[in-house]
Formats: structure tokens, sequence, C-alpha cells
């Protein structure tokens, strides 16, 4: 098992980011399913805790065969998706992934938002144990090396100001300057009991989601006059818009 806890600071308030996280997730599913590949929607529905109260429940399939590498491809079938289950009682969520046909494989995410910094030492109330193996990995929106191929100008929190919130062009310093602020904290157990090939998968795992973490959070930050106006109800009939929409593109393509 390998665990890293993964800080991704953001110039906007918990509140906020409530509505920025979901508009993104929604949008950034359907930008990325193509061709029979991407994210497919198949429950999106409320749920109760005990412990947290009233909150979401969201099952997807992800379908991404192509975008894996060489090594990998070899050892699966072409029809292979992961399923994601999501229970946000916000701002507290647990998401898990499971592979359709790896019984050994799983990733269990755990997050938590709060207005600061990053600064929260251990905010998931990890073990000793747990404390001793993990991995702090600084998520910098703004400054972290991102691919080329997906760079967008329009979507450079460096470049890029709200029109609606004055909000942007980030300099060095932003994440000790800049009012609001808040962090999303995700510990992150990858596991993979298979003997030789254990941390190779779980290194790739981890990459693989520090990649969509840079992304998806960049682009919640730049999309922000898209969504700052929206109510929960209003991010609710997006979503389901949305799901519609990314639901088609994935369902007519070929598996």
């Amino acid at each position: 098992m390998h665990l890293k806890e993964y800080r991704i600071c953001m110039p906007l308030s918990v509140e906020e980011y409530r509505i920025g996280q979901l508009y993104m997730i929604a949008k950034h599913s359907h930008e990325q399913s193509e061709q029979g590949e991407g994210v497919e929607v198949v429950r999106n529905e409320p749920c109760t805790d005990p412990k947290h109260g009233q909150g979401q429940f969201t099952e997807k399939r992800v379908y991404l065969s192509s975008k894996l590498p060489a090594w990998i491809r070899s050892m699966i079938p072409r029809i292979f998706y992961i399923t994601e289950k999501a229970w946000n009682y916000y701002p507290f969520t647990v998401t898990e992934y499971e592979c359709s046909f790896i019984p050994r494989f799983s990733i269990h995410m755990e997050t938590k938002y709060e207005d600061d910094n990053g600064c929260s030492s251990n905010i998931h109330n990890l073990s000793q144990e747990e404390l001793a193996i993990r991995e702090v990995d600084m998520i910098d929106i703004a400054y972290d090396e991102f691919p080329e191929k997906k760079y967008k100008k329009e979507e450079d929190p460096v470049k890029f100001m709200s029109k609606k919130k004055n909000r942007g062009h980030l300099q060095k310093d932003w994440k000790d300057t800049v009012k609001p602020m808040m962090c999303s904290y995700k510990a992150v157990k990858v596991c993979f009991d298979v003997w030789g090939l254990q941390t190779k998968v779980e290194q790739f795992a981890h990459k693989t989601v520090r990649d969509v973490l840079l992304l998806g959070h960049r682009q919640a930050f730049a999309w922000i006059d898209e969504w700052i106006d929206m109510t929960l109800d209003d991010i609710r009939m997006y979503e389901n818009k949305m799901h519609e929409a990314t639901n088609k593109k994935v369902i007519d393509g070929d598996h």
C-alpha cells in the first residue's frame, strides 16, 4: 500500500469550491469523453450517513484503455473500465476506485476541505503507522510543471484573471498572500497486491492521480466566471445535463 496526501490550495473559499468542484468535474468529464472512452455516470443520487449526515452518492465507469501505457495494455482486455464510487458529505468526501478485472487493485481517497493554505499537519487523523509511511505532496496549480500538450493559456492561473472576482495572475508567493484561500487535503491509498508489479503499478496510479488533480484544479479556477453565480440547485441541474450528454458520447462509442 502506497499512501500519499495531496494538498491542493485554491484562491477560493471552501464554500465557493463546493460549486466550482462539481462544475469542473461535470465539464471536464464531458470534455475528456470521446469515441467510446471517458466517463459514464451510472448513479447520481442523495445518500445519508449516521456520522456525516446528508450527502450525494455518485457511481461512474471510467473507460480509458487507449490512455494506458503499452505495458499495462498488454495485460488487459480491450473492454476495460475503472469503477468510481464517491460519497460527498461536503466538506468531507470519500472516493473509491476498483478495476473491472483486477480484484487486487484499489484506490481509496478521503478528502477534507479547509480555509487555510495547506498548513494542517494531520487533518485526516492518520495513525502513527500511517504517518510513518505518508508522503505529503503540495500541488501548486500555478507553478507546477504542466504537460505542454494539455496547456491552454486561458487556463493558466499565472495568466488568467477573473472578470467577476478580480482573482488571478498568481505570483510565486500566492499561497501566502492571496485571500480567500482554501486547501483540498486528499489522503490517497493505492493498493495493488501482486508480487513483482506492486511498486510499478502503485507509482503509476499515483502519477495519474496527481496529473488529474493538477489539471482539474487549474480548470476549476480558470472556469470561475462560468460557475461563481450558480447555486447548489443550479449545479445539480447542470450535472444532470452534462451527465446525459457525456453518457451519450461514451455509450454510443465502441468500448
